[in-house]
C-alpha cells in the first residue's frame, strides 16, 4: 500500500536511506538522516511510503532548482529496502509520486542517477525517463569522483 508518510515513519525511512548513504553511490551525500529532523522536513514536502508489514520504501520530491522559473519541475528521491527489492515497490512509488506531482500541476520530473548506477538508469528508462545530460565528476564520495546522469520525464 502506498500512502503519505507520517512523522512516525521517519525512523524506518532513515534506516533505508542511511544504508544507501553509508554503502552506495546512489546518493553523493555522506550526511546521514536523523529521524527527528526528517519528521519535520516531511511536513513541508510530498513524501510517500510503501507499507507492507512496515515501511518498505519511500519517495519524495522537491523543486528541481530554486526560483519561480523552475516551479513546475521537480526532482525525486526513491529508495526501497534491500530485502523488499524486486517486488514492484519502486515502480508503485514512482507511479504514485508522478500522479501526485501531476495533480499538483508539475510539468516534468527529474531523476539524478549516479553514472555507475546502471540499474538505476535502466529502472528509470523502463518508466519512460530519458537521459538529458551527463555531468562528469560532479560528485565526490568514497575518495573518488562520480558522474551524475540526469534523466527526465514529462508529466
Amino acid at each position: 500500500m502506498i500512502r503519505p508518510a507520517r512523522p512516525e515513519d521517519a525512523g524506518a525511512i532513515c534506516t533505508i536511506w542511511n544504508r544507501v548513504i553509508r554503502e552506495t553511490t546512489q546518493t553523493f551525500t555522506t550526511a546521514e538522516k536523523m529521524p527527528e529532523v526528517l519528521a519535520t522536513q516531511m511536513e513541508g514536502q510530498p513524501f510517500l511510503v510503501a507499507e507492507d508489514g512496515g515501511v518498505q520504501g519511500f519517495i519524495t520530491y522537491v523543486q528541481f532548482r530554486g526560483g519561480p522559473g523552475y516551479a513546475f519541475t521537480v526532482e525525486h528521491s526513491v529508495h526501497v529496502a534491500e530485502a523488499a527489492r524486486g517486488r514492484g515497490i519502486g515502480r508503485a512509488l514512482m507511479a504514485a509520486a508522478e500522479d501526485h506531482a501531476r495533480a499538483a500541476g508539475m510539468h516534468s520530473m527529474i531523476a539524478g542517477v549516479a553514472g555507475e548506477n546502471a540499474g538505476g538508469a535502466a529502472f528509470h528508462a523502463a518508466l519512460g525517463y530519458r537521459q538529458i545530460a551527463r555531468l562528469p565528476e560532479v560528485g565526490w564520495k568514497f575518495g573518488r569522483w562520480h558522474d551524475l546522469v540526469l534523466m527526465q520525464k514529462m508529466l
